[in-house]
């Protein structure tokens, strides 16, 4: 072969190699981190997410789900916001005082359905800016929420609001615990993954959860009552987010396909898949004996009493965050919920 001949050949082979190299750097990689366990589906409906977003725009984007959290929970948005991870989600909950206009979805009674909660709740956040507002240095992929929660404890079955005193409970914060301390609740706050050493060890005698969690985060042995509400006695409001510069970052095709499974649809994806898992999980609990008591309406009415200060007071600390006539919110809230449902 002469001489002309292997230069050109090489320089061939250089160009493709520049070229499939060119083609390498252009994909963008996702980091995705969490704090709930591999098989929780917060974790299996996040990867999912990015799955159907890879499969959206083949080749220009990856997954990469890290093998643990780069972040406690609290600290998760910070962690977003920050860049220390690309994707996430957090319960607005875990860091007192930030998020004041999301409590709106965690008030007593709200319904029985994860995605229609969600849904409803996600429609909200579009509507009315001062929801977005609370969450700047990100970029909001959905809002959600998880099913109706439900009273566990180890200890008793709870039938009416004197049971709830004498007890001590793990919770996850938010309105929750302003709903909790109305009913004299003795409380602590503390994450959701810790709940299992909590109980097993009898630091705290019971949880508030919704039925996804007793499996999810095995206190199945330890649980051993359990009673609901009509609507769950709390709800608990989440966001889905990505780091704002990587977002900015994007491919244009990119973008476009992650605002296409965004909002709405990752919404109601979020409360599908809850939904899923909740049913499971009370299944799961009644073939492992947890006694199950209904709140009936004189145990309804009294918590709608002692908690009816709470949404005042909420309603007033929203307006004062920007969300105007926050009961009417609320109401068209609730109302919209109840169309899905």
């Amino acid at each position: 072969m002469s001489t002309l001949k292997i230069f050109t050949l090489r320089a061939s082979m250089l160009a493709l190699l520049a070229t499939a190299g060119a083609g390498a750097s252009a994909q963008t990689v996702l980091t995705l981190s969490s704090w709930v366990p591999p098989a929780h589906t917060l974790t299996e409906t996040q990867k999912e997410w990015c799955a159907m977003l890879e499969q959206k725009v083949p080749g220009k984007v990856k997954c990469n789900a890290l093998p643990r959290a780069v972040a406690a929970p609290p600290a998760t948005f910070d962690a977003v916001r920050n860049g220390l991870v690309d994707v996430s989600f957090t319960v607005h909950g875990y860091t007192p005082g930030r998020f004041v206009t999301t409590q709106m979805a965690e008030v007593p009674f709200l319904g029985q359905s994860a995605e229609a909660s969600s849904v409803a709740f996600q429609r909200m956040y579009q509507k009315y800016p001062a929801f977005a507002e609370e969450h700047k240095g990100v970029k909001v992929l959905a809002v959600f929420t998880h099913g109706p929660g439900i009273v566990f404890n180890t200890k008793r079955p709870i039938e009416k609001f004197d049971d709830l005193s004498g007890l001590k409970w793990r919770i996850g914060g938010g309105m929750v615990n302003e709903i909790c301390k109305a009913l004299g609740m003795n409380v602590t706050l503390k994450p959701a993954p810790e709940s299992y050493e909590l109980l097993s060890t009898g630091v705290m005698d019971g949880t508030l959860f919704p039925a996804e969690s007793v499996e999810g985060f095995k206190i199945d042995k330890v649980i051993k009552y359990a009673t609901t509400f009509p609507g769950g006695l709390y709800n608990t409001s989440f966001v889905f987010m990505m780091n704002q510069a990587k977002y900015d970052s994007l491919d244009p095709a990119v973008k476009k396909a992650v605002d296409e499974i965004s909002g709405e649809f990752a919404a109601r994806m979020l409360g599908k898949g809850w939904d899923k898992v909740d049913r499971r999980g009370m299944a799961f609990m009644q073939a492992n004996g947890v006694q199950f008591t209904k709140a009936d309406p004189a145990f309804v009415k009294v918590v709608t009493e002692k908690t009816a200060p709470v949404v005042e007071t909420w309603a007033k600390n929203a307006e004062s965050k920007g969300l105007k006539n926050a009961k009417k919110v609320l109401a068209e809230f609730r109302a919209e919920m109840a169309k899905l449902q």
